[in-house]
């Protein structure tokens, strides 16, 4: 009970903002609780009147029965009403706030696990929630309703009143196991349900690569085994459902008989007149369903429970890590910034050993090196993507774990070899580093990009859907578009992470010229692979094996730095 406290507690605090609908949902609950009490009394005063032939009585009691029927649709509707309104908000409000969530999770929380799971526990999870919660309300009202025909009942005849407290004691045991069962198995189901999404998710976004490797069959053949397996587990749910439905459907016949046979015996006894047989059957009957009821409140509560600690683990720190940031602020940073003896591994695999050196601001520094060597880890670190596992890093002699989010994100901008572009509007895609974006500092940054003559022949210009992850770019026109919106951030440090790597000469000329003028006025880091691209850069730092091994300008590598002179004569062989 104190885990479904803390559930309750948990989802009120998306839905409390509804109170107007839940006054009207309780109301017209009562109101329908009363009515619903009424209707076999007077619906067996129909059936004496009938057989009485009192025809004048009749339309009376059927004129008060089409009445009492009339408020029973009406608050039932208001009911539903009130309900969808409570379930939607409710809705909303937990898939926002746990979209809010999944973008605090530390990237390790987001590279260890599919992305099925997350899409699974936003959308599927926080559905069963708000669903549940909203159903619990009307749950309890249905067991408040049959409390109701028990004190009917037992007001009544004392014998009935015994029979309806056996049948639905062994009803509600039967209902207990089958909900225990339906639970453990729903736990399984979901876990293989979030491997299928997360397959799902992988073909769909991968589907150009998957045709171009032309392994459909075996991608299908590893997607129909996962889900195979989960609808292997979904079957045996269901069947194990099923087995205890049959199982109350046929006590429910059982005591029917039963039933029948006591309401015969009161009768030949005189005990209760025609018309109390009549309520009381009525109310029995309705009561063979309160063990489903009560079956379904219990199985409302562990999946509700479940679905309470899919969605926890996701909004607190009990299944996944979240980022952690310190408290200071610092509106503009100067970009300055250092590593001191820092190491960083992903799991087993050693990238960064004892690394140090130092930027200062309005710098440009290259960094150079074999695939692998650490380079782009540099800069996960620095924008805290990950968090080194020794040494320290300090922005403008500050260390990063001091700073805020926005202090460390807020100045710094990375431009990857492979940006990603959203499913929107060129416009669009600008506007989401910037909402109050103005058309000419939109245009400026993409002719800085060499981006605006491109976006002029496009049939809605700015206002073009460039499709997910940008597919109707070219490689180079996504990563000018990484550019223009790095240049409309406008933050002091600018990290470029091979941004001309898919570039062609012409244009990779182009935004060489954009950089260049940018220097002197910010702090700007390049990593690249074309070494002409960095000829001119302050400093280039040679790493190799998570260390730099060599630092200087262009010139003085090529005279003092063998490995980087080798790697200078192989592009240059590749160029001729």
């Amino acid at each position: 009970m104190k885990e479904l406290f803390n559930n309750l507690r948990f989802t009120w605090k998306y839905s409390k903002y509804e109170k107007k609908y839940f006054i009207i949902s309780f109301l017209s609950h009562i109101i329908g609780i009363g009515v619903s009490i009424l209707i076999p009394i007077v619906s067996a005063k129909i059936i004496i009147a009938l057989s009485v032939s009192d025809f004048e009585k009749i339309l009376y009691i059927a004129c008060i029965l089409f009445g009492i029927q009339i408020l029973e649709g009406f608050f039932n509707y208001l009911n539903r009403i009130a309900s969808t309104k409570i379930y939607r908000n409710t809705l909303s409000r937990l898939e926002i706030d746990l979209g809010r969530e999944v973008l605090k999770l530390e990237n390790k929380s987001l590279d260890n696990n599919g992305s099925g799971l997350f899409i699974q526990r936003m959308t599927n999870d926080t559905s069963r929630l708000a669903e549940i919660f909203n159903g619990l309300f009307e749950t309890l009202s249905a067991i408040i309703q049959y409390f109701g025909y028990f004190i009917a009942i037992f007001i009544t005849n004392k014998l009935i009143f015994i029979y309806c407290i056996t049948m639905t004691i062994v009803l509600f045991i039967v209902e207990r196991i089958r909900t225990n069962r339906k639970n453990e198995n729903d736990k399984i189901q979901r876990k293989a349900s979030e491997k299928v999404s997360s397959f799902i998710s992988e073909l769909v976004r991968g589907a150009r690569d998957i045709k171009m490797l032309n392994s459909e069959n075996d991608f299908i053949k590893e997607l129909s085994t996962s889900i195979d397996d989960a609808n292997n587990k979904r079957y045996i749910m269901q069947k194990t459902n099923f087995n205890f439905q049959l199982l109350s459907r046929y006590t429910i016949t059982l005591f029917d008989f039963i039933l029948i046979l006591l309401i015969m015996l009161l009768l030949k006894n005189h005990i209760i007149e025609a018309t109390i047989a009549l309520v009381l059957y009525n109310y029995a009957e309705r009561l063979e369903y309160s063990s489903w009821v009560g079956g379904n409140f219990l199985e409302m509560i562990k999946d509700f429970n479940l679905s309470s600690e899919r969605v926890n683990a996701l909004l607190q720190n009990t299944e996944f890590k979240k980022e952690k940031f310190g408290t200071k602020h610092i509106n503009n940073i100067n970009g300055n910034f250092e590593f001191k003896n820092v190491y960083f591994a992903y799991g087993q695999n050693k990238v960064l050993k004892d690394l140090s050196f130092k930027i200062k601001s309005n710098e440009t520094v290259a960094f150079v090196g074999k695939s692998g060597a650490g380079k782009t880890t540099i800069f996960n670190l620095l924008c805290k993507m990950y968090e080194p596992q020794k040494g320290t890093i300090t922005i403008d002699g500050i260390d990063i774990n001091e700073l805020d989010k926005d202090s460390i994100r807020g100045n710094i901008t990375i431009i990857s070899q492979n940006p990603y572009i959203f499913n929107l509007s060129i416009k669009d895609n600008l506007k989401l580093v910037k909402s109050d974006l103005t058309d000419k500092e939109m245009k400026e940054a993409c002719k800085a990009a060499c981006l605006d003559e491109f976006i002029k022949t496009l049939p809605d210009k700015y206002d073009t859907v460039v499709g997910e992850g940008g597919i109707t770019l070219s490689g180079g026109q996504k990563q000018r578009l990484a550019i223009a919106r790095a240049l409309v951030q406008k933050t002091k440090i600018i990290l470029f992470d091979e941004a001309t790597s898919a570039l062609d000469n012409e244009t990779q000329s182009e935004i060489q010229k954009a950089i260049e003028s940018m220097r002197n006025d910010y702090t700007i880091l390049i990593i690249a692979h074309r070494l002409s691209t960095i000829i001119n850069a302050d400093r280039i730092l040679f790493i190799d094996q998570g260390k730099i091994i060599a630092e200087g300008s262009h010139k003085q590598l090529l005279k003092n730095c063998p490995e980087y002179k080798e790697l200078y004569n192989t592009e240059i062989k590749k160029q001729s």
